[in-house]
């Protein structure tokens, strides 16, 4: 690990006014110093398909390097019918293979998310369960559900709550504090 860490931030969302990916580019501009937050869009991973495991397809390759590279991983998840998008399982369903081999182990891993009255506790609550399984370990405290997300950010995408923006920044700062932790040990 260099002195920087690297975190590769994704959210499981492909709208490009998504209040969930405008979250993930407010992280990017609070990422404490000493740190860097690199975004990595889920558009591009095609529906996960056993028959190409070993051959996978270049979206799928690319992604498994980014995250390899990568110190940390910095999710944002919406909420769809009470768990996480299906985007968002999808590309984790990639990279979990093959078995055993999951590029996601042992990755320092954040969660967050935007949604509607209960923020995105009940998406956030399941993506923990996938990551428990793939041993990836995830930050547990402070938790970042964005409540009502729409009145938090302008029509431009832009954060416009402070108290929301802080969460953000204390969130990254915990995971670069555990992460350092984590390569020190």
């Amino acid at each position: 690990m260099s002195s920087t860490i690297h975190i590769l931030g994704f959210a499981g969302s492909l709208s490009k006014r998504s209040v969930n990916r405008a979250a993930l580019r407010e992280a990017q501009k609070l990422v404490p110093e000493g740190a860097a937050l690199e975004i990595f869009t889920l558009d591009e991973i095609p529906p996960y398909n056993h028959d190409y495991e070993n051959n996978e397809p270049a979206p799928v390759l690319a992604f498994k390097e980014k995250i390899r590279q990568a110190d940390a991983l910095f999710v944002v998840t919406p909420e769809y019918n009470y768990s996480i998008s299906g985007v968002l399982k999808n590309a984790i369903d990639w990279v979990s293979r093959p078995t055993g081999q999951s590029v996601l182990t042992g990755k320092p891993t954040a969660i967050m998310g935007v949604g509607g009255r209960f923020g995105t506790a009940r998406a956030q609550l399941h993506l923990r369960q996938v990551f428990l399984y793939l041993d990836t370990p995830v930050i547990s405290k402070p938790e970042v559900f964005v409540i009502n997300g729409w009145e938090k950010f302008d029509s431009d995408g832009n954060l416009t709550d402070e108290k929301t923006r802080e969460q953000i920044r204390m969130l990254l700062e915990v995971l670069v504090r555990k992460t350092r932790e984590a390569y020190h040990n």
